[in-house]
């Protein structure tokens, strides 16, 4: 299993567009890891996708959520496929914390990637898209910062909608899975806390090298890289998007002090955090 996908952003803060054919999907047809942040509808066909190393039949009126991070690669399709979608690049979800923005859906919105929709339902997100696409490629419209963020408040505003009223469709899983599924539910709930793995590993009652080796084979990511993952996805949020000091910042997320905080924060983005602020 390979250690290392390639990684894939957007060209520029946001991009949607509501006919997407498989000729744009062949991007994907290696696996890549996403940097940026994508939501789309199948309004025609359907496919399969491997997400997180995990297989999905992608089916029409389904809503497909994949967050920074998502390793993704889409497989053979059955018939014509057409896909309405919005992303959000690296750039512009630097300025949010789609954690805080999802709510108590988070570790839901991990689990359930894919989700049927009523077609109705469907068809909203596919007119909002077509919307936001006739707006971004439009010359003589420029989006300020307070536009481009306000679609990224009402699309994770929707989404968050929908995944509070999903049930969940039980799909078999294995035990594997379900451990990871429960860390990624601890993680944000004790993340600007508890950055230890042996922490997470004593809450679910398993040994440190059980559940390193299992997040390993399922996830190809590490305990720590997990942990990291949320961490500093607010961080980022908070030195883009308020006034805190650095120091602030540090205490709310429980470090010692800013220069333990901007050792922290170097090692993963590879920049300092005021660094990063000002770029």
């Amino acid at each position: 299993m390979p250690t290392e996908f390639p990684q894939v952003d957007l060209p520029c803060e946001i991009v949607a567009w509501p006919d997407v054919t498989e000729d744009i999907l062949n991007i994907y047809k290696q696996s890549c890891r996403l940097k940026a942040s994508i939501f789309c509808v199948c309004m025609e066909g359907d496919m399969k996708a491997s997400i997180n190393l995990i297989d999905y039949e992608i089916k029409q009126n389904d809503l497909v959520t994949l967050l920074p991070g998502t390793i993704i690669q889409f497989r053979e399709r059955t018939e014509k496929v057409k896909l309405s979608f919005i992303g959000f690049s690296a750039e512009c979800l630097e300025r949010i914390n789609l954690i805080k923005k999802f709510s108590k859906s988070f570790a839901k919105v991990s689990e359930y990637p894919v989700v049927a929709l009523m077609p109705e339902i469907a068809s909203y997100f596919n007119d909002y898209f077509t919307l936001i696409s006739r707006v971004t490629y439009n010359e003589d419209v420029k989006m300020s910062y307070e536009s481009i963020e306000a679609v990224v408040h009402s699309t994770t505003v929707a989404v968050d909608a929908v995944y509070q009223t999903y049930s969940g469709i039980a799909r078999p899983i294995t035990r594997k899975e379900e451990i990871c599924k429960e860390l990624v539910q601890l993680v944000t709930q004790y993340y600007s806390t508890e950055r230890k793995a042996q922490f997470y590993a004593d809450k679910l009652g398993i040994s440190l090298q059980h559940l390193s080796t299992t997040v390993k084979q399922v996830t190809d990511k590490n305990v720590l890289d997990i942990i990291s993952y949320v961490v500093i996805m607010d961080a980022k949020a908070k030195l883009k998007s308020t006034t805190m000091t650095i120091q602030e910042i540090a205490y709310s997320l429980n470090f010692p002090n800013a220069s333990f905080f901007g050792k922290y924060f170097k090692r993963y983005v590879g920049m300092t955090p005021l660094d990063f602020r000002n770029s």
